[in-house]
Protein backbone atom coordinates (compact mmCIF):
# COMPACT_ATOMS: atom_id res chain seq x y z
CA UNK A 1 0.00 0.00 0.00
CA UNK A 2 1.31 3.27 -1.39
CA UNK A 3 1.97 5.96 2.20
CA UNK A 4 3.39 9.35 2.29
CA UNK A 5 6.80 10.23 1.73
CA UNK A 6 8.28 12.41 5.28
CA UNK A 7 8.79 15.57 5.33
CA UNK A 8 12.22 15.62 4.68
CA UNK A 9 11.85 14.02 1.70
CA UNK A 10 8.80 16.74 0.65
CA UNK A 11 11.50 19.19 1.93
CA UNK A 12 14.59 18.23 -0.42
CA UNK A 13 12.13 17.63 -3.58
CA UNK A 14 9.89 20.77 -2.99
CA UNK A 15 9.93 23.10 -0.29
CA UNK A 16 13.75 23.86 0.38
CA UNK A 17 14.88 23.34 -3.64
CA UNK A 18 14.91 26.02 -5.77
CA UNK A 19 16.14 26.44 -9.67
CA UNK A 20 20.00 27.34 -9.12
CA UNK A 21 22.21 30.33 -10.37
CA UNK A 22 25.69 29.40 -9.26
CA UNK A 23 27.46 25.95 -8.51
CA UNK A 24 29.56 24.95 -5.69
CA UNK A 25 33.05 23.51 -6.96
CA UNK A 26 31.98 19.81 -5.85
CA UNK A 27 32.62 16.84 -8.23
CA UNK A 28 29.09 14.88 -9.32
CA UNK A 29 30.29 11.61 -10.30
CA UNK A 30 28.85 9.70 -13.71
CA UNK A 31 27.98 6.94 -11.94
CA UNK A 32 24.67 9.75 -9.90
CA UNK A 33 23.60 11.34 -12.90
CA UNK A 34 23.13 7.75 -14.68
CA UNK A 35 21.09 6.92 -11.21
CA UNK A 36 18.99 9.88 -11.58
CA UNK A 37 18.41 8.89 -15.37
CA UNK A 38 17.70 5.37 -13.96
CA UNK A 39 14.61 7.34 -11.43
CA UNK A 40 13.33 9.23 -14.31
CA UNK A 41 12.67 7.39 -16.20
CA UNK A 42 10.02 5.10 -14.47
CA UNK A 43 7.86 8.40 -14.52
CA UNK A 44 4.53 7.91 -16.66
CA UNK A 45 4.09 8.75 -20.53
CA UNK A 46 1.49 7.93 -23.44
CA UNK A 47 1.28 4.23 -23.77
CA UNK A 48 5.02 4.48 -22.51
CA UNK A 49 5.97 6.23 -25.28
CA UNK A 50 9.35 7.92 -23.21
CA UNK A 51 10.40 10.71 -26.17
CA UNK A 52 12.62 12.79 -23.92
CA UNK A 53 16.29 12.15 -24.92
CA UNK A 54 18.94 13.61 -22.67
CA UNK A 55 22.54 14.80 -23.96
CA UNK A 56 24.44 15.16 -20.66
CA UNK A 57 27.48 17.56 -21.48
CA UNK A 58 30.19 17.28 -18.94
CA UNK A 59 33.67 18.16 -20.33
CA UNK A 60 34.36 21.79 -20.85
CA UNK A 61 34.85 21.32 -24.49
CA UNK A 62 31.30 20.60 -25.11
CA UNK A 63 30.21 23.61 -22.82
CA UNK A 64 32.05 25.55 -25.25
CA UNK A 65 30.28 24.42 -28.22
CA UNK A 66 26.82 25.55 -26.57
CA UNK A 67 27.76 28.70 -24.89
CA UNK A 68 27.97 30.40 -28.22
CA UNK A 69 24.24 29.53 -28.49
CA UNK A 70 23.30 30.81 -25.12
CA UNK A 71 22.02 33.83 -24.30
CA UNK A 72 24.91 35.78 -22.74
CA UNK A 73 23.81 35.76 -19.03
CA UNK A 74 23.38 31.15 -19.09
CA UNK A 75 26.50 31.13 -20.31
CA UNK A 76 28.63 31.72 -17.23
CA UNK A 77 26.53 29.28 -14.88
CA UNK A 78 26.68 26.70 -17.35
CA UNK A 79 30.25 25.99 -17.70
CA UNK A 80 30.85 26.53 -14.22
CA UNK A 81 28.16 23.91 -13.57
CA UNK A 82 29.26 20.19 -13.10
CA UNK A 83 27.07 18.79 -15.61
CA UNK A 84 24.74 20.36 -18.16
CA UNK A 85 22.08 18.60 -19.61
CA UNK A 86 20.03 19.61 -22.95
CA UNK A 87 16.20 17.89 -22.75
CA UNK A 88 14.90 16.66 -25.91
CA UNK A 89 12.44 14.68 -27.78
CA UNK A 90 12.35 12.18 -30.29
CA UNK A 91 9.96 12.76 -33.19
CA UNK A 92 10.51 9.02 -33.95
CA UNK A 93 9.62 7.78 -30.90
CA UNK A 94 6.79 6.19 -32.12
CA UNK A 95 9.13 3.77 -33.51
CA UNK A 96 10.20 2.33 -29.99
CA UNK A 97 7.25 1.46 -28.78
CA UNK A 98 7.03 -2.33 -29.41
CA UNK A 99 9.74 -2.68 -27.17
CA UNK A 100 8.69 -0.16 -24.62
CA UNK A 101 4.25 -1.35 -25.17
CA UNK A 102 4.81 -4.89 -25.58
CA UNK A 103 1.15 -5.99 -24.91
CA UNK A 104 0.20 -3.55 -27.71
CA UNK A 105 3.19 -3.47 -30.32
CA UNK A 106 0.27 -1.56 -32.56
CA UNK A 107 0.26 1.40 -30.37
CA UNK A 108 3.18 2.68 -32.50
CA UNK A 109 0.43 3.79 -35.12
CA UNK A 110 -1.60 5.93 -33.25
CA UNK A 111 0.66 8.83 -33.20
CA UNK A 112 1.50 9.10 -36.60
CA UNK A 113 -0.40 12.64 -37.06
CA UNK A 114 0.01 13.62 -33.61
CA UNK A 115 3.86 13.28 -32.92
CA UNK A 116 5.43 16.02 -32.17
CA UNK A 117 2.65 17.26 -29.86
CA UNK A 118 2.52 13.91 -27.99
CA UNK A 119 6.91 14.20 -28.11
CA UNK A 120 6.63 17.32 -26.79
CA UNK A 121 4.22 17.61 -23.55
CA UNK A 122 5.74 13.90 -22.85
CA UNK A 123 9.27 14.66 -23.08
CA UNK A 124 8.20 17.95 -21.20
CA UNK A 125 6.49 15.66 -18.43
CA UNK A 126 10.18 13.31 -18.23
CA UNK A 127 12.45 16.82 -18.21
CA UNK A 128 10.00 17.12 -14.86
CA UNK A 129 10.52 13.85 -13.57
CA UNK A 130 14.54 14.05 -14.45
CA UNK A 131 14.84 17.61 -12.20
CA UNK A 132 12.97 15.27 -9.16
CA UNK A 133 14.82 12.56 -9.74
CA UNK A 134 18.29 14.42 -8.94
CA UNK A 135 16.86 16.51 -6.01
CA UNK A 136 15.97 13.17 -4.55
CA UNK A 137 19.33 12.14 -5.00
CA UNK A 138 20.97 15.23 -3.45
CA UNK A 139 21.61 17.09 -6.50
CA UNK A 140 20.62 21.27 -7.53
CA UNK A 141 18.94 21.60 -10.58
CA UNK A 142 19.28 25.20 -12.87
CA UNK A 143 16.97 25.15 -15.70
CA UNK A 144 16.59 27.97 -18.25
CA UNK A 145 15.48 28.27 -21.83
CA UNK A 146 17.50 31.38 -23.10
CA UNK A 147 18.82 29.74 -25.78
CA UNK A 148 18.61 29.30 -30.00
CA UNK A 149 16.52 25.62 -30.11
CA UNK A 150 17.58 25.72 -33.70
CA UNK A 151 21.12 26.50 -32.93
CA UNK A 152 21.22 23.95 -30.47
CA UNK A 153 19.80 21.25 -32.80
CA UNK A 154 22.05 21.61 -35.90
CA UNK A 155 25.07 21.92 -33.64
CA UNK A 156 24.23 18.44 -31.85
CA UNK A 157 21.76 16.41 -33.28
CA UNK A 158 21.36 17.43 -37.08
CA UNK A 159 24.43 16.94 -37.58
CA UNK A 160 24.81 13.52 -35.86
CA UNK A 161 24.46 10.32 -37.61
CA UNK A 162 21.90 7.65 -35.95
CA UNK A 163 19.12 8.15 -33.79
CA UNK A 164 20.40 11.49 -32.58
CA UNK A 165 19.47 13.37 -36.18
CA UNK A 166 15.56 13.08 -35.02
CA UNK A 167 16.09 14.74 -31.80
CA UNK A 168 14.53 18.19 -30.57
CA UNK A 169 15.41 20.33 -27.82
CA UNK A 170 12.92 21.58 -25.61
CA UNK A 171 14.78 23.19 -22.87
CA UNK A 172 18.46 23.00 -21.00
CA UNK A 173 19.09 22.35 -17.15
CA UNK A 174 21.98 22.14 -15.14
CA UNK A 175 22.65 19.89 -12.82
CA UNK A 176 25.26 19.94 -9.42
CA UNK A 177 25.47 20.92 -5.99
CA UNK A 178 24.05 24.60 -5.78
CA UNK A 179 25.57 27.80 -4.54
CA UNK A 180 22.54 28.75 -2.10
CA UNK A 181 24.63 32.56 -2.40
CA UNK A 182 23.55 32.64 -6.18
CA UNK A 183 19.55 32.66 -5.54
CA UNK A 184 16.81 35.15 -5.03
CA UNK A 185 14.05 34.85 -2.06
CA UNK A 186 11.24 32.25 -3.57
CA UNK A 187 8.98 34.02 -5.54
CA UNK A 188 5.32 33.99 -4.93
CA UNK A 189 3.18 31.30 -6.08
CA UNK A 190 -0.42 31.47 -7.06
CA UNK A 191 -2.86 29.56 -4.09
CA UNK A 192 -5.17 27.33 -4.64
CA UNK A 193 -8.17 29.35 -5.00
CA UNK A 194 -6.55 31.59 -7.80
CA UNK A 195 -5.00 28.63 -9.99
CA UNK A 196 -7.68 25.49 -9.05
CA UNK A 197 -11.72 25.12 -9.13
CA UNK A 198 -13.19 22.31 -8.34
CA UNK A 199 -16.99 21.06 -9.59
Amino acid sequence: MAHPVNDHALDVIFRDARSYNGWREEAVPEVLIRAVYDLAKLGPTSANNSPARFLFLHTEAAKQRLLPLMMEGNREKTLKAPWTVIIAYDMEFHEKIPQLFPHNPGAKDWFHHIKEPTAFRNGTLQAGYLMLAARALGLDCGPMSGFDNAAVDKEFFQSQDGEMKNWKSNFICNIGHGDRTTIFERSPRLSFEEACRIL
